[in-house]
């Protein structure tokens, strides 16, 4: 019941920050949740762990995640990871010794599907900012045949979710958050071989990704395909009709993006927040992947923002009162959502993609 409890205020704290970090978050197929029962979400990964936080803030199931063992490492955090219902996955470059724990992990993994609780796994494996579907892994169909193989009677549903972003390293986001059908998988394993009832899973799941977010094949057209989209300034999360564009090759012409008329706001936030902003530059030096500029920029501004701002709130207080502390407050968030809310969000230009953006 504690946990639980400290579950929903952590995520309560989240879903508010990524509402000021979000310009906009559209979330389709909602109604394809169970809202009973075991249900494994199987999500697509292209922007690290920013990725988990918007499915889990989007729909009304507690999920349990499997998540990179690394991030176990540090026994202070693995206790606040655990009680958030993570779980650590080991991989070959975890060790070959350590492979030999996911079994227990698999277990869990049974245990939490038979008690009709949900489960979220990224079965490409990584994350990787192309705009397409990578082969999945077996992983998350070994989890449902061996959840399956001790409990035959339990219905297990694996919801796809496609997450599509404008650009996963521009500040302000905007996010498509895409759920699919419920697949049922008790019929799949009883009328099928365990070999070929994998496959069938896959398949499907594959097919369904591929529609839920935006998908470009990932062959030899795929750079000019993406060059067309970003000239066009396409709204990607409008995923369907950019996938239309993609499927009959039509692409609309070139256009100049939105011009930032509200950088002056933008640096007057940085003014007012010039402690968090340092904080981040310094951070971001060290981070080597596009695909975490988004988790770090998002932790890391949160949480110094409102420890910064609630301190020179408290400041201003004790010399003008109680009531100008607050407005001061008031205001400082009131600018960022304001900005964030109103800041244009342009596809990138084609040579910008292999840069790594490190805005605010």
């Amino acid at each position: 019941m504690i946990q639980k409890a400290w579950f929903t205020l952590v995520w309560s704290y989240i879903k508010f920050g990524l509402f000021f970090y979000t310009k906009k978050i559209t979330v389709l197929g909602r109604k394809n949740i169970p809202k009973k029962g075991a249900v494994l979400f199987a999500v697509n990964h292209p922007n690290g762990l920013v990725d988990p936080l918007y499915v889990t803030t989007t729909n009304s199931r507690q999920n349990h995640f499997l998540v990179r063992a690394a991030s176990f490492k540090n026994p202070m955090v693995k206790k606040i990871l655990e009680s958030l219902y993570l779980m650590p996955i080991y991989r070959i470059r975890d060790g070959i010794k350590q492979l030999s724990n996911n079994q227990e992990i698999f277990e869990k993994c049974y245990h939490i599907l038979a008690k009709g609780e949900t489960l979220m796994i990224f079965p490409e494996g990584s994350h990787d900012k192309k705009r397409t579907i990578r082969p999945l892994s077996k992983g998350f169909t070994r989890i449902v045949s061996g959840a399956l193989e001790k409990h035959p009677n339990l219905d297990i549903k694996v919801v796809p979710v496609g997450i599509t972003y404008q650009h996963i390293s521009d500040f302000p986001a905007k996010v498509c958050v895409n759920y699919g059908k419920p697949i049922p998988t008790r019929e799949i394993f009883e009328a099928n071989t365990p070999a070929k009832s994998i496959n069938i899973l896959k398949g499907k799941v594959t097919e369904q990704l591929k529609k839920l977010t935006v998908y470009i094949p990932d062959d030899d057209n795929y750079e000019q395909t993406l060059q067309q989209l970003n000239n066009a300034q396409v709204d990607f999360t409008n995923v369907v009709a950019v996938n239309k564009m993609i499927e009959n090759k039509l692409f609309p012409q070139k256009k100049n993006p939105k011009k930032n008329y509200l950088k002056p706001l933008l640096y007057i936030i940085i003014i007012n927040s010039f402690i968090p902003f340092l904080i981040w530059k310094k951070a971001s030096k060290k981070i080597d992947e596009i695909e975490f500029i988004d988790t770090f920029r998002f932790s890391l501004n949160y949480a110094s923002c409102t420890i910064f701002y609630g301190l020179q709130g408290y400041i201003v207080s004790i010399f003008y009162g109680n009531l100008v502390g607050f407005f001061y407050f008031s205001v400082s968030a009131f600018l960022i959502l304001l900005y964030t809310k109103l800041a244009p969000t342009n596809a990138k230009k084609h040579k910008e993609l292999a840069e790594v953006s490190k805005q605010v």
